[in-house]
């Protein structure tokens, strides 16, 4: 999986691609139109960070880059990559039991804060992307 050269980026599917994690120093895109929403992503090796409306919707450390990342009812499905293991954060809804799976393995359930935000560590070795799915249980 390549990194994402032009930060974020809609994919044919409708999906949402963003993040680089093999940038030296921090860069940012704001005011990305998709599906009605503006979305902001910062990236750089040590975090990636995505913001839709003003508002916390995904963070990385260290730094990563996600592809076809999807936002559903039921929770949340991407691929994600970096050089390095990262700790996911994913905003949810709040206080709600999620099922993680990382390449269709479940790895436990998870019960989001009360600010909705559910926190997981993936192990990464750069150019395997992981595929991480999220459900409400």
């Amino acid at each position: 999986m390549p990194v994402i050269e032009e930060l974020i980026r809609t994919e044919e599917d409708g999906t949402i691609s963003f993040g680089n994690y093999k940038l030296g120093t921090k860069s940012k895109l704001q005011d990305f139109e998709h599906k009605g929403d503006l979305y902001k992503v910062k990236t750089f090796y040590e975090i990636t960070k995505l913001e839709r409306n003003g508002m916390f919707v995904y963070e990385s450390v260290p730094g990563t880059s996600v592809e076809n990342f999807a936002v559903s009812n039921d929770g949340v499905d991407f691929k994600v990559e970096s050089d390095k293991d990262a700790q996911l954060t994913i905003q949810l809804a709040e206080d709600t039991l999620y099922e993680v799976y990382v390449d269709e393995s479940a790895v436990g359930s998870m019960r989001t804060n009360m600010s909705g935000k559910l926190s997981a560590s993936v192990e990464l070795n750069e150019g395997t992307p992981v595929a991480v799915k999220i459900r409400r249980r």
